[in-house]
């Protein structure tokens, strides 16, 4: 029996950066619009997890009374 290789994982941000390189050029007013709408989209889940982390964070703070 022969084991299948591995997919070899990507790393943390790495389809950002290659989303941050891409051609633009290719890209139709329609898409780029698509592109900008969805690009808000996860801007905007960013900043909800954001503050679910920090809040996270803030309890946790509180709670061992921790001073900075």
């Amino acid at each position: 029996m022969t084991e299948e290789p591995a997919e070899v994982r990507r790393q943390r941000g790495a389809a950002l950066k290659e989303l941050c390189i891409e051609d633009l050029e290719l890209y139709g007013a329609e898409e780029l619009t698509e592109r900008i709408e969805t690009l808000a989209a996860e801007i905007e889940r960013a900043r909800a997890q954001l503050a679910r982390k920090q809040a996270t964070r803030a309890a946790a703070d509180a709670f061992f009374k921790r001073q900075d």
